[in-house]
């Protein structure tokens, strides 16, 4: 998968999360405002990837949901871009246990952060599971704090 096409599904993810979107045509309008633009049948593409349902909005009218949509919380009055979110992590803290560290995020965050550390290159994690607001981390036998701490740093920004 391309940058480009990681960037776009994450932009998707957000949006979704975020806004009432009740169509492709109304999703490729908000992409468009964040500097993608794509065709119908990409965005199609797209949303069956992301297995994106459809729902009862809170004004009955159907929109599109991401898969456990509680873990995707809407945010409606946040102002901001969906290139602005992504520049937030919401990464709050890293411990460790043993082979498994728990990240701590903010609420709604957990989700979307353990997709990106799952989908990664990360050799020393075997995988994720996540909460609302929190991540259990798999790690390989023998990886050091250090070396996870580095390796995550790429995708959570500066891990203490």
């Amino acid at each position: 998968m391309t940058s480009t096409k990681t960037k776009r599904l994450k932009s998707i993810r957000l949006i979704i999360s975020s806004q009432e979107i009740g169509n492709q045509e109304e999703l490729l309008i908000k992409l468009r405002e964040e500097g993608y633009y794509l065709t119908q049948a990409t965005l199609s593409r797209d949303l069956k990837q992301l297995k994106v349902a459809k729902a009862a909005g809170s004004d009955g009218k159907y929109v599109y949901v991401l898969p456990n949509d509680t873990m995707y919380r809407r945010y409606p009055d946040v102002q901001i871009s969906s290139k602005e979110m992504m520049h937030l992590s919401g990464f709050k803290s890293l411990e460790f246990s043993g082979s498994l560290a728990i990240i701590k995020t903010r609420p709604g965050y957990a989700s979307s952060l353990a997709y990106d550390i799952d989908n990664s290159d990360i050799e020393e994690v075997l995988g994720t599971i996540a909460g609302d607001d929190t991540i259990l981390v798999i790690l390989r036998d023998g990886t050091s704090r250090k070396t996870i701490k580095h390796a995550l740093s790429s995708l959570l920004g500066e891990v203490k």
